[in-house]
């Protein structure tokens, strides 16, 4: 199966970083959102995050425009329907998800992949929505998506041979190392993740530390890059909370079950960095 036309819905944060590797790839892209605001908002961000590049010294001008000349965009769903493959990076809501997927089944060329970039919802029921359920798949990037080597590729239970292949060789074009898992609630990467952010939201709530000391103890004990409150903020808490609650959901365990100090900062409008108030206060950065 030979991949060359990509398509892209959501133009935000994981949504233009896919646009930017697969467009950096060699690969032309239509990066698709809902208003030509942010769509341009999108290609924006792109542009910026290769001038970078730019500056290191790490390609020339010439191939910063000649990456951004293989991006397009576009407000309207039907305008996908030439692509390859259809990675969804939109909102982690199941009803946005439903309805993009129900849209793109239908105006998809016939052996066209569909694949969604979410972090926590069945594949399986996802690929159920549509009448391809054996070219549908999960490609669930890192964030930040040029920087982040990993892609974790998730296959649903109609998911074939041909279009897992496909997409492992499409990921590794991308200079990225996808690796495998099954479906199940929160896959490998959150299933591990979010646990620990939540109990360091736990030892927040219950007094055992301040916020940077929790992050301190974990940076420097730990190795870690940063510390997980402030990775919980540039995740977004209502995100951070929408994944632990299809965890605790879906696996029944109360392991999972969200701080209520998390759930607290959520309903007050405290989403981490793109709200300017997490655990950290970014209006005072």
């Amino acid at each position: 199966m030979t991949i060359q036309s990509i398509g892209v819905i959501g133009a935000g944060q994981m949504g233009n970083g896919i646009a930017h590797v697969f467009a950096q790839a060699g690969l032309s892209v239509l990066m698709q959102d809902i208003s030509e605001a942010f769509a341009a908002k999108g290609v924006a961000t792109i542009d910026k995050n290769l001038q970078r590049g730019v500056d290191k010294g790490k390609m020339t001008s010439d191939e910063k425009a000649a990456v951004l000349g293989r991006i397009s965009t576009t407000t309207g769903l039907e305008d996908l329907a030439a692509c390859d493959i259809v990675i969804e990076a939109a909102t982690e809501k199941w009803e946005v998800k439903k309805q993009i997927f129900e849209t793109l089944d239908a105006v998809c060329k016939p052996g066209a992949i569909l694949a969604s970039n979410t972090s926590s919802i069945s594949i399986t029921k996802l690929a159920a929505i549509t009448k391809r359920p054996e070219a549908f798949i999960g490609m669930h990037f890192m964030n930040p998506v040029p920087v982040m080597q990993l892609i974790e590729v998730i296959r649903g239970l109609a998911t074939s041979e041909a279009t897992y292949t496909a997409v492992m060789d499409l990921s590794t074009k991308l200079g990225k190392t996808p690796i495998a898992c099954n479906d199940f609630p929160g896959f490998v990467s959150n299933r591990v993740l979010l646990p620990m952010i939540n109990e360091a939201i736990y030892a927040l709530y219950e007094g055992v530390a301040t916020v940077e000391s929790i992050d301190g103890i974990m940076k420097l004990g730990m190795n870690h890059p940063m510390g997980p409150l402030t990775l919980a903020d540039f995740i977004g808490l209502d995100t951070c909370l929408f994944i632990l609650n299809v965890l605790h959901e879906g696996l029944g365990d109360p392991k999972y079950r969200p701080c209520p100090l998390l759930i607290k900062y959520v309903d007050a409008g405290w989403l981490g960095k793109k709200s300017g108030r997490g655990f950290y206060d970014y209006a005072k950065a």
